[in-house]
């Protein structure tokens, strides 16, 4: 099955969005959980927008709705934690972009650890960690 672009436009010539998300969908990428930790409480969310932009200085670059819960909480404490999923986590990448799940015990049957450097929840079993100041 693939998704061609073009077949479906409007006036201007953009794109069908259905078209448009159809293509986008079978792009390879990383999924990430982020996470944070403020006033005692844990903020996670699924993210695919997550990439190196360079590695010295080593930055990289995610893209987070600015009314989101976890947005304002990254805001306000300025630190954050990746975990790069591996295949068979999917069930916590569906989990953590579920809107309006509960802030309080979210984490609770996800299996994780503390980064050292920025008290983030990192969860177990996933293919790599990144440890994040934003600047």
């Amino acid at each position: 099955m693939s998704a061609h672009l073009g077949r479906g436009t409007d006036a201007s010539g953009a794109p069908d969005p259905t078209d448009f998300r159809s293509a986008m969908k079978r792009l390879p990428s990383g999924v990430t959980i982020l996470t944070t930790h403020r006033d005692g409480a844990d903020h996670a969310m699924t993210a695919d927008s997550f990439v190196s932009v360079s590695l010295d200085p080593v930055l990289v670059l995610v893209c987070i709705q600015r009314t989101s819960r976890f947005c304002e909480a990254v805001l306000t404490t300025r630190l954050f934690g990746v975990s790069v999923l591996a295949g068979d986590q999917e069930d916590l990448s569906r989990w953590f972009a579920t809107p309006g799940r509960p802030l309080a015990g979210q984490l609770d049957q996800t299996p994780y650890s503390r980064g050292a450097h920025t008290g983030a929840a990192l969860l177990d079993g996933a293919l790599a960690h990144v440890e994040c100041r934003v600047s």
